[in-house]
């Protein structure tokens, strides 16, 4: 019994210093991926994105480092927007000039500055009134995002680039414009959280249905 009991201790501390052993091993791998993506991020992104990520580089650059922007993309999501860019813009399509291995250490850096993981409450399909959604839009977003959602520079996000739309989904478009994003212009604009225009769920569906139009446009 004694020995049974022996060898059952030393089995529960083999599988212990196993499991130790081996998360230490992928938190090594973890911590030379990310030191190593931030090598790139300083190379590549910082002048737009600024050095914590926050948007505070020189250039045209959107905060990055943000909560609300991390809990609302997937690491495919990530590696989409640097490798393919967005046209006629400061975000090139790192694509052209990076291996794949690169811009995956860099979605490694970027991802590794989130602290937290924010659930969001959004219907999974969006079904809007584009037409009903332009007005909604020309009267709460152009100040920032411009006319028919071409952008300004160092205020919001070009909505009817091409590879925005094409990799952002509605459901994302539809949680940024509800939720916002903390410590930036954007604010939340759902009705009951604390923001000044306070529009109801339809409203924000008809708004995202205005910007999906955009894409054939």
């Amino acid at each position: 019994m004694r020995k049974i009991l022996i060898g059952s201790y030393i089995l529960v501390m083999f599988i212990v210093i196993f499991a130790i052993s081996n998360g230490e091993l992928i938190d090594g791998k973890k911590s030379k991926a990310v030191a190593a993506g931030e090598k790139l991020y300083l190379q590549y992104c910082l002048a737009c994105h600024g050095e914590t990520g926050k948007g505070e580089g020189k250039r045209a650059g959107t905060a990055i480092n943000n909560q609300h922007f991390l809990s609302s993309v997937s690491d495919e999501d990530l590696y989409n927007y640097v490798k393919f860019g967005r046209k006629d813009t400061d975000m090139h399509a790192y694509g052209t000039s990076l291996l794949d291995e690169d811009i995956h250490k860099l979605v490694v850096f970027i991802r590794h500055w989130q602290t937290e993981k924010i659930s969001f409450e959004a219907p999974n399909v969006i079904a809007g009134d584009p037409d009903q959604g332009r007005g909604k839009y020309n009267l709460y977003c152009l100040s920032c995002h411009g006319e028919a959602g071409e952008g300004k520079i160092k205020m919001g996000t070009a909505l009817a680039n091409p590879q925005y739309l094409k990799y952002t989904s509605d459901r994302q478009i539809w949680i940024t414009t509800a939720y916002g994003r903390e410590e930036t212009r954007m604010g939340p604009s759902l009705k009951g959280l604390e923001g000044a225009r306070q529009l109801k769920k339809q409203d924000i569906s008809d708004i995202v249905s205005y910007i999906r139009s955009l894409e054939h446009k």
